[in-house]
């Protein structure tokens, strides 16, 4: 039972007792039993923290069934590893090297140092983002709902927001809130600090308390936080400038809104595809170009170390830094004055080829077995599934049972990482002394 296999067979279990759950009668609105195939669906979509649905969450299930889900999106938004050693923080257990590894791998973090008060720091900063996302998002929905259950409300999109996860009590997620200012900061707010990773915030955190505390010293920020940072603020800039320069939705739609409106719809197209799943325009409408826009925002993701999903920003930044050094005539991968290690270039090549391979053979085989289904709809159905973005054109419902499988496993795939599950399923490299000779062939 290698590190890698832990991780894997954790969030299959998690996603087991998941479904069983979400299959009693509990958990239904109606009191009826659900199929094996929803309940498998939902929980996997809760737990790696897609947001694609085959039922609409606030009416198809009860508030026991909708509480289910949403601690489904909070183990799997902190992370199988991270929950399980959070228990055995309260149960006073010591880690042992084991417990070490498999956090140091989970998180993707270079140590292992310091590894119960990184678990502890997680929790406790999870809670204080989701609390006040609760307290900003309550005003809103106190305007249309009841107190109770507008709390529900606030407390059930504030976790599902910063999971990144997309789920929503609404049956046209927040469609009705399109235009709504504060929906559209606070919702965006906690979708990016949720994707930008836990180390981040953190290394922001302790720069914000020495600037108030009037530190004079000099902050030096590690790499993983300029690229992050960086590649994060051009993706969402990007982004709003190639939504607001193309035609999101229909052109009757696109001639009816104002300058401001198409300027929120144009913020939130681009912040929403980083793995968070909730939409403010419906998918079903967008022009092919919008769709290509959003697929390729869905496949980057968001950052190492957090509740999102993608071949992740760092994996794009070393790309690109590979390409710049390539054309420069360069041997050595610069970024920020800093040396890329060649196992990290191996590991994002590793990243962006398995995420291809998986893509393009799960796209493959749901045309085949819906072959009704237009092609882009079925490959943002995939990179949607693949990057636990959730965002969706409407189809997933009118897939056939095997294409919900299909969907289901890379829902699975996109959230344990393809270099785990497949470390997990070849075991760890051995250990060898054998050098081989270097020769050159052609590339390019």
């Amino acid at each position: 039972m290698t590190v890698s296999r832990t991780i894997s067979l954790g969030f299959l279990a998690v996603i087991t007792v998941g479904a069983f759950l979400l299959m009693l009668p509990l958990s239904t609105a109606d009191g009826s039993w659900s199929s094996i195939i929803t309940a498998l669906f939902t929980s996997t979509s809760a737990v790696c923290v897609t947001g694609l649905i085959v039922e609409d969450t606030g009416s198809y299930y009860s508030p026991f069934g909708q509480a289910v889900i949403l601690l489904l999106i909070q183990i799997g938004g902190l992370g199988y590893m991270t929950v399980t050693t959070f228990l055995l923080i309260l149960l006073g257990r010591r880690f042992g090297l084991r417990e070490k590894l498999a956090i140091q791998q989970s998180l993707d973090i270079p140590g292992m140092s310091g590894a119960t008060r990184l678990v502890r720091s997680i929790i406790a900063m999870t809670l204080i983002f989701e609390l006040t996302g609760v307290f900003c998002l309550l005003p809103v929905f106190l305007a249309d709902y009841g107190p109770g259950y507008s709390l529900w409300l606030a407390i059930f999109h504030s976790i599902s927001a910063f999971n990144n996860a997309g789920f929503s009590l609404f049956a046209d997620s927040l469609m009705g809130y399109a235009v709504s200012v504060p929906i559209n900061l606070v919702i965006p707010g906690l979708i990016i600090f949720g994707g930008i990773g836990y180390q981040v915030i953190m290394e922001g955190f302790f720069w914000f308390r020495n600037r108030l505390r009037g530190v004079q010293e000099c902050t030096v920020f590690s790499l993983n936080f300029k690229i992050v940072t960086s590649t994060t603020i051009f993706l969402l800039i990007f982004g709003v400038v190639a939504f607001l320069a193309t035609p999101i939705s229909h052109p009757d739609f696109n001639g009816s809104a104002t300058a401001w409106e198409h300027l929120i719809f144009a913020w939130s197209q681009s912040v929403m595809p980083r793995t968070a799943g909730f939409n403010t325009v419906d998918y079903g409408q967008m022009t092919d170009t919008a769709l290509f826009m959003t697929i390729a925002l869905m496949i980057v993701g968001a950052s190492p170390g957090s509740t999102g999903g993608g071949i992740k920003t760092t994996t794009l930044r070393i790309l690109m830094a590979c390409t710049k050094a390539v054309l420069q005539g360069k041997e050595e991968v610069l970024c920020y004055q800093r040396q890329i290690p060649m196992t990290l270039i191996i590991k994002a090549v590793g990243v962006v080829f398995g995420s291809g391979i998986t893509i393009v053979l799960a796209t493959t085989l749901i045309s085949w077995f819906d072959p009704e289904i237009e092609f882009i709809r079925l490959l943002f159905e995939v990179v949607s599934a693949f990057a636990t973005v959730g965002l969706s054109t409407g189809i997933t419902a009118a897939l056939t049972p095997i294409g919900k499988i299909i969907i289901i496993g890379v829902m699975y795939v996109g959230r344990v990482g393809v270099l785990i599950l497949m470390a997990s399923i070849l075991g760890d490299p051995k250990p060898t002394t054998v050098n081989y000779p270097e020769e050159n062939l052609l590339v390019g």
